[in-house]
Formats: C-alpha cells, sequence, structure tokens
C-alpha cells in the first residue's frame, strides 16, 4: 500500500510538471477573434493574454460603435482562449490521474 502511495505521489509531481510545461507552451499559441465586418482584430493568447489589437480607421468617428465591437470581439477572444486553455490543461491533468473508478466522468 505505501509503495502505491508513493507511485502516486510521483504520478501527480510528474503531472504537476506537465501543466506547467502546458502552460508556457500556452503562450505560444496564438488565437484572432474579428468582428463583424473585421473592423476589430484581436490577437490573444491560449493563456488569455492580448497581444494585439487592430482597429479600422472607419471606427474611430463613432466612439459608441467602437467601444461596442471592442467589448464584442474582446470577450470572444478571451471566451475562445479559455476554452482551448482548459481542454489543453484538462487533457493533461486526466492523462496524469492515477485510474479511480468514477473519475472518468468527472473530465468530460
Amino acid at each position: 500500500m505505501f509503495g502505491d502511495m508513493m507511485g502516486m505521489m510521483g504520478k501527480l509531481k510528474e503531472t504537476q510538471q506537465k501543466v506547467e510545461e502546458t502552460k508556457k507552451r500556452l503562450d505560444t499559441v496564438s488565437l484572432q477573434e474579428s468582428s463583424p465586418e473585421e473592423l476589430i482584430k484581436v490577437l490573444i493568447t491560449a493563456n488569455r493574454v492580448i497581444k494585439e489589437i487592430h482597429i479600422d480607421d472607419s471606427l474611430l468617428s463613432d466612439k459608441e460603435k467602437l467601444e461596442d465591437y471592442l467589448i464584442l470581439t474582446m470577450n470572444k477572444a478571451i471566451e475562445k482562449a479559455t476554452q482551448v486553455n482548459e481542454s489543453e490543461l484538462a487533457a493533461v491533468a486526466k492523462d496524469g490521474m492515477p485510474n479511480i473508478p468514477g473519475m472518468d466522468n468527472f473530465f468530460k
């Protein structure tokens, strides 16, 4: 039993290292989201760090429309990045978990 516990602790430590490596890798994964008519483009990493925002000149004269498009596009970009982030980290965590009956449903 003690050997099983040591093996499980080793597996958890290995999984933690893989999670950290995945987080670093997700810094290099870029996603782009665009507003309707591509008047605003947002480049974001899978770790939800905004790298670039491009705004079409036509929006500069309409502050309210610019704000609406920014909010819409940035929220969509963050949502997309969050989905990629969570699915990647969940896959690593699931792969590293010991085989415990009933836990398969937890990571779905």
